[in-house]
């Protein structure tokens, strides 16, 4: 088994604000707010959340499993 990488990069589509989040490995992100001009981030159509929509490193469940399993990070 890889190893699985718990920080990902979050970069803001908004303003371009850029910070490395350690992510969960027991819930899905579904929301995150900018820390800088405060919207609020949702994961794109198709994403199972804001670290596979917004990150440098999809979510540790899709890690795991594959970004084309389908089952997205709570499936």
């Amino acid at each position: 088994m890889d190893t699985v990488i718990l920080e990902s990069t979050l970069t803001c589509p908004v303003c371009g604000h850029a910070k490395t989040e350690i992510m969960p490995t027991d819930a899905c992100q579904w929301f995150y707010e900018c820390g800088q001009c405060h919207t609020v981030l949702k994961p794109k159509p198709g994403d199972c959340c804001v670290y596979c929509s917004y990150g440098t490193v999809p979510c540790p469940p899709v890690q795991m499993r594959g970004k084309n399993s389908g089952d997205g990070c709570c499936g």
